[in-house]
């Protein structure tokens, strides 16, 4: 069962630092430490092609407040998972927006070995409260409140990656496009799940997909 949110959320414009501040109330800290993220992006990309050059123009919007906008959805968790993290989006984001908050912690995994080592200098460059995981996400024991994930899989495999956090408690914010009814529809077919939409506030076309409950694959 599945249901989409009215468009009550209004997309917000971000284009820098300053617009990003005023949409989350991110602090001098946060906002330094996002940009030297950045320069980490842009530094390994003369290394290794771990994301689209052109997307670092749009930073701020496409990647920073695209990310962090999931925050204020689950206020009370203190434990995530991002599944197919890539260079670290959504987790690095969260990381660096709760830094100082006491027990706040994001688990970064990912199965590709040269994101893991970009990962790992990230966490440990900016001293965050991440720990990434060079494993498959359906391969991992972990127990936390939400399980994140961003241009990871479509929905109907992604729920097979995240049915096991669900059995330990877990729900989910999945950042999608403007394909999620389909997405949901096909996912339908083979899983047994709750599920709302809502509108996203940094692009028009996306979509954020909170799973609340996951059940077993059944056949179609």
């Amino acid at each position: 069962m599945f249901a989409v949110a009215p468009p009550d959320r209004m997309t917000v414009d971000v284009t820098d630092a300053a617009s990003f501040a005023a949409a989350t109330n991110a602090g001098p800290q946060a906002i330094a430490d996002l940009e030297r993220y950045r320069s980490y992006l842009a530094e390994w990309n003369e290394k290794m092609n771990l994301i689209g050059p052109a997307t670092l123009d749009t930073f701020w919007s496409r990647h920073a407040w695209d990310s962090a906008q999931i925050l204020p959805l689950a206020p009370d968790a203190l434990t995530w998972a991002d599944l197919g993290t890539g260079v670290g989006l959504p987790g690095i984001v969260l990381a660096i927006m709760q830094k100082d908050r006491p027990g706040f912690h994001v688990h970064l995994v990912d199965s590709l070995t040269k994101r893991c080592r970009f990962l790992n200098e990230v966490v440990s460059g900016l001293q965050l409260p991440a720990t990434v995981h060079n494993s498959r996400a359906e391969d991992l024991s972990l127990t936390v409140d939400i399980v994140t994930a961003r241009a990871c899989a479509p929905l109907s495999r992604l729920l097979g990656y995240a049915q096991p956090y669900f059995k330990r408690g877990a729900q989910a914010l999945f950042l999608k496009g403007q394909e999620v009814a389909s997405e949901l529809e096909d996912a339908a077919k083979t899983w047994d799940f709750e599920a709302d939409v809502s509108p996203s506030l940094s692009d028009a076309r996306g979509r954020i997909v909170r799973v609340r409950r996951l059940g077993r694959g059944r056949k179609s």
